[in-house]
């Protein structure tokens, strides 16, 4: 299976597995990475899901460019291929678990778009990222240079989309593309995994509306807010930090 999931414990890892194409992304594996999210979505045991290769080498590659040679004549596999891609970004943005993208080697064109699409972005120090829809013709997604924007800025945004560049991992850094250098996913997977599963989720839920626009609390956030303070994580949090101890949250 060229895109799989494995659990290890409250963790999920979502493999790209396709070292031969370098993890070029083609449509079966844009088609199956909203399905495969679902299923995550479902486990109530998962507590954060980290994207990663399979093998060493390349994140991702982007879509795979054959496929899309070899199809560019046919307009309802190109609006079919399209859509998937679309869907699959949306979903990925848009999941209820938090998410960490550990990159190592290239991660460019689309590749760079998963990465973006999650919440947080390690990469290692030989990491190269690049978004080259420029150099091909093509324009990336509007969807997907919002995140970049949201990410680096205007500025930054249109200097990685105008020229194409590849830029290293330090460069990443520097310009907010990425938040830590390394292979220690643990440094930040583990305090996210000791937190409130509940907070958590709501957190980053409240954090892709600001990002989408609301400036305000509606009926909903309020009562997300409120009710925080009735439930089960509440009590074990504010118990744990009288007595002096680490909380013990369940799901």
């Amino acid at each position: 299976m060229t895109l799989r999931l494995e659990k290890d414990g409250a963790t999920a890892h979502l493999l790209i597995d396709r070292a031969a194409k370098r993890n070029a992304f083609d449509m079966a594996m844009w088609t199956a990475l909203p399905r495969i999210l679902a299923g995550a979505a479902e486990d109530p045991d998962l507590r954060l899901l980290i994207i990663r290769a399979a093998q060493p080498g390349a994140f991702c590659a982007g879509a795979d460019i054959a496929e899309l040679l070899a199809n560019k004549d046919d307009a309802q596999w190109r609006g079919a291929n399209q859509a998937a891609i679309n869907r699959a970004q949306f979903e990925l943005t848009r999941f209820a678990l938090p998410t960490i993208a550990l990159i190592e080697g290239d991660c460019i064109g689309g590749g760079c778009g998963l990465a973006l699409a999650c919440d947080l972005r390690i990469a290692a120090r030989g990491a190269r990222f690049g978004i080259t829809p420029a150099k091909l013709g093509l324009v990336y997604p509007l969807h997907d240079v919002k995140l970049l924007t949201d990410l680096v800025g205007p500025g930054q945004a249109k200097r990685l989309l105008y020229t194409g560049s590849l830029i290293d991992a330090e460069e990443a850094l520097r310009i907010g593309l990425v938040e830590a250098l390394g292979e220690d996913v643990a440094a930040f997977a583990d305090p996210i995994l000791a937190a409130s599963p509940h907070s958590t989720r709501q957190i980053k839920r409240f954090v892709r509306r600001v990002l989408d626009g609301q400036t305000e609390d509606d009926a909903d956030t309020l009562a997300t807010f409120a009710q925080a303070f009735t439930g089960a994580d509440f009590v074990e949090g504010t118990s744990a930090f009288v007595e002096k101890r680490q909380p013990e949250f369940r799901r």
